[in-house]
């Protein structure tokens, strides 16, 4: 209901209250006249309650009145309340809802009967809202994208590459690989594909090996000889190679793990390697390199990123779409999971709201506060002040019939 029905509202209710009254001081006017001219005894009766009636419409229109004005402008005390006393009905207001609303015994039944997985499992199950949840936090992260300050990003980017550049040994981490590889046992397969390579590799050039043997062979040695020499050694290196990479149990295999474990170790514990990678890093890190490959790596997210934003079918939206799915899926299936999302929203929010209970009562007597006196009063007469014109109404009619007992006795007497 908006404020200009309201306020037609109260002043039609103010209008019938002040109509009864007039009406109550016509008949006792009425009543008064007559009574002279004609003193029968039920006119007595009428003028009595009339007369208690003005009394009473008149008590009740101070009393309501007093609340948000001062009556006829005359500053008496105590009257004008709302406007006079908004801060401690601030401060009461807060108490008030403090105390009988925001209680543990008050909020824990409701808090009970929470159940946000089920509500958001519901709600991510349309495709219009999943595209409103993407869409929406799409635009935040471009917003985001946009205010950031380029240079400050860099530096930090800079700043703490920097910072952890320091406490990196690089001799250390690429020893700790290999180690990790050969535990692994990753290198077989670089064994085998160096071994393939190479058998291939010799196959493939038999014919260099035939020159070679003919260039360094004797004169008198005839050339079928050395032809037979060059493939016998041809079979033999590949063959020997042939046997490197199907047997993984081969001595040179064994030989090549133990010379790759050495190395790694030596890698770790040696200083001249601790010295060479360090060089090799400070000459990485210099300030001015270091910065432009901040600026460089910065500004390469950031333009992907605004395009995978921007982009209806990007795979970053992709991306989110399939979690979202698998995540609705949980929140819909996934009783464990529902449990455990309900149990967490329910105890943060518990003590969520018992931490700040001081805060929301603050909150409302802060704001109660700050408001223009008689601001708060008219907001107050225009939402109260329609029913407030019953007690006026009431005051007359009660205050009539007072009278008229009070009159009925005194006659008896």
């Amino acid at each position: 209901m908006n404020d200009d029905l309201k306020k037609k509202q109260l002043r039609n209710h103010k209008r019938l209250a002040t109509g009864l009254f007039i009406l109550m001081a016509i008949v006792f006017v009425g009543m008064t006249v007559l009574q002279k001219q004609n003193p029968s005894h039920w006119i007595g009766y009428i003028r009595a309650f009339s007369e208690a009636a003005m009394v009473g419409a008149l008590a009740d229109w101070f009393a309501v009145t007093a609340l948000f004005h001062y009556p006829l402008g005359i500053q008496i005390p105590h009257t004008n309340l709302i406007e006079n006393s908004k801060e401690k009905i601030g401060d009461n207001l807060g108490n008030f809802v403090v105390e009988n609303f925001l209680s543990p015994q008050n909020i824990r039944p409701y808090i009970q009967k929470l159940k946000v997985s089920a509500y958001l499992g519901d709600w991510l199950s349309k495709e219009r809202n999943q595209n409103l949840l993407i869409s929406e936090l799409s635009s935040i992260l471009m917003d985001i994208l946009q205010k950031l300050d380029d240079d400050a990003v860099v530096k930090f980017i800079t700043n703490k590459a920097q910072e952890m550049s320091q406490s990196i040994k690089l001799n250390a981490i690429i020893g700790n690989g290999i180690e990790y590889l050969l535990h692994k046992n990753d290198h077989q397969r670089l064994i085998t594909g160096l071994s393939s390579q190479i058998k291939n590799y010799i196959l493939q050039n038999q014919q260099l090996v035939t020159e070679r043997v003919q260039k360094e062979s004797f004169f008198f040695i005839p050339k079928s000889v050395d032809s037979k020499i060059s493939e016998k050694i041809t079979k033999g290196l590949s063959d020997y190679f042939r046997e490197v990479e199907e047997d993984l149990n081969h001595p040179l295999r064994t030989e090549i793990t133990q010379k790759i474990f050495e190395f790694s170790k030596e890698l770790k514990d040696e200083p001249k390697w601790e010295s060479e990678f360090e060089g090799i890093k400070l000459e990485f890190l210099d300030g001015e390199k270091l910065n432009q490959y901040a600026e460089d790596i910065w500004h390469s997210l950031k333009s992907s990123l605004i395009v995978e934003l921007t982009e209806n079918n990007s795979k970053l939206k992709s991306y989110i779409q399939k979690n979202l799915g698998e995540l609705v899926d949980n929140l819909q299936n996934d009783e464990p999971f529902q449990h455990r999302i309900d149990h967490w929203v329910r105890v943060t929010a518990y003590k969520y709201i018992l931490k700040n209970t001081k805060g929301f009562g603050e909150l409302i007597s802060n704001t109660v506060g700050n408001w223009e006196g008689k601001e708060l009063s008219r907001k107050l007469e225009l939402e109260v002040g329609k029913d407030l014109q019953f007690i006026r109404i009431n005051g007359t009619v009660v205050g009539g019939l007072v009278g008229l007992i009070i009159y009925t006795i005194a006659n008896f007497i």
